[in-house]
């Protein structure tokens, strides 16, 4: 990364910000992907159906959807700092409702914890996507995003293992075994038992997202206009639009997020039940979603190499399209681990999905960078509606071959790449 990279539109170095940033994109993945590991071990303590136990994903993106709109209330209301500080102690109040939902084991006491850490999380990516976007020049936007995401896929490995070191999965299984054949009195008692093993785990969380809160309060980070990015844009006549979503290329892109976070999340979140499925111990499933976030990794590190002194955004973006297609076709056209590989392949067709879209689709939007921004993360509900989509396909058709529905959306992303990131766009003389 050269010093041009290091530096913002004013000069000054985003290496301070860049860290900062990337903390909380490793919290963001630590928060997410411990969903993985939820799914199943809260389908055995709260004995839930396939379906049931994905509406874990419904609940925690849904928030999205409907945080978005606060989220940029929020920001403008308290500012960047202060925002992202009510965001984490959000989260925390989240965490803390995980403590009587393990003692009473009521699902929708979960659920309604998952949504407030979601919304936090909403107000947290509202602020730092476009900001690590336009901190820097945009053509390498995508790179300084790949960063993030290797921050966030690191934690997004690990989450699933560090839970799974305070969860006794080994118990877990067994109990979800020998369930027909307890009494209700020895029912209650073991799956009670399962369930409150998340208290300890959880209690941890708190503390270290209110350690955050103080620490980003305290911090010094400089404030970026959306202003400065209209500038680098030479392609898009922002005058007349009268909101983002007058903006083709900013709604596509919404849709295309939507379908893409469906896709992530179908790929970190059902490997260890699909792995489950086919027969291995959560005790060893618990690994899988590391395998997801490896290969996402790496993706991440290719794109940092290759973007743009070799292909530039919108290649990366078709790339990882066809990619997609392919490990979706590998997928339920094999069998066993085999399958589940390619499951976890999905992660590196998915890591430059993000940061490509990104840049693609604040592109030109100038004053409406802000706006446009909340148009976009309200495209993480999508992980709220493609899991539990495949739940119940898997519940219809078995968790095998619920993986068609990931080629709709890859075939999506692959038009947004080629055509549809250009939509509505208007070249102008330089």
């Amino acid at each position: 990364m050269n010093s041009q990279n290091l530096s913002n539109q004013n000069g000054s170095s985003t290496v301070g910000p860049m860290i900062i940033i990337g903390a909380l994109f490793f919290i963001f993945g630590f928060i997410t992907w411990l969903n993985s590991l939820l799914i199943p071990y809260l389908k055995i303590a709260c004995e839930l159906s396939e379906f049931q136990a994905y509406l874990v994903t419904t609940a925690f993106y849904i928030a999205y959807l409907v945080m978005a709109p606060v989220s940029t209330w929020v920001l403008n209301k308290f500012g960047f700092k202060r925002g992202m500080s009510i965001a984490l102690a959000i989260m925390a109040f989240g965490a803390l409702l995980f403590i009587p939902a393990a003692y009473t084991r009521i699902y929708i006491i979960f659920l309604l914890g998952l949504f407030i850490i979601g919304g936090g999380l909403a107000i947290l990516q509202t602020a730092s996507n476009p900001y690590i976007t336009i901190l820097g020049p945009v053509e390498t936007a995508a790179k300084r995003i790949s960063i993030m995401g290797i921050c966030n896929k690191l934690a997004g490995a690990v989450a699933p293992i560090i839970l799974g070191l305070f969860l006794n999965l080994e118990a877990a299984d067994n109990v979800s075994k020998q369930l027909e054949t307890l009494s209700e009195a020895e029912r209650e008692s073991a799956l009670s038992e399962v369930a409150l093993q998340v208290v300890n785990p959880y209690i941890g969380i708190v503390v270290a997202l209110l350690i955050l809160a103080f620490w980003i309060a305290k911090v010094r980070l400089p404030e970026v206009q959306g202003v400065e990015e209209e500038s680098e844009d030479h392609h898009v006549i922002s005058e007349g639009k009268k909101s983002a979503w007058g903006f083709p290329h900013v709604v596509l892109g919404f849709v295309t997020l939507f379908l893409y976070v469906g896709v992530e999340v179908l790929a970190g979140d059902t490997i260890i039940s699909y792995g489950s499925s086919i027969g291995v111990p959560l005790s060893e499933a618990k690994f899988f979603t590391g395998m997801t976030m490896i290969s996402m990794v790496i993706g991440y590190i290719i794109g940092i190499i290759a973007i743009p002194k070799f292909i530039n955004q919108e290649t990366a973006l078709k790339l990882c399209a066809i990619a997609g297609i392919l490990f979706t076709f590998g997928i339920v056209f094999t069998s066993g681990m085999t399958s589940l590989y390619f499951v976890a392949l999905l992660g590196l067709a998915n890591s430059l999905i993000w940061p490509a879209i990104w840049p693609l689709a604040l592109k030109g939007v100038g004053k409406f960078t802000s706006a446009a921004s909340g148009i976009l993360v309200m495209g993480i509900a999508g992980g709220a509606v493609i899991p539990p989509l495949y739940g119940q396909l898997a519940h219809a058709v078995g968790a095998h071959q619920a993986y068609w529905i990931a080629l709709p959306c890859y075939l999506f992303i692959l038009f947004y790449a080629t055509i549809g990131h250009k939509a509505g766009k208007k070249r102008i003389a330089n």
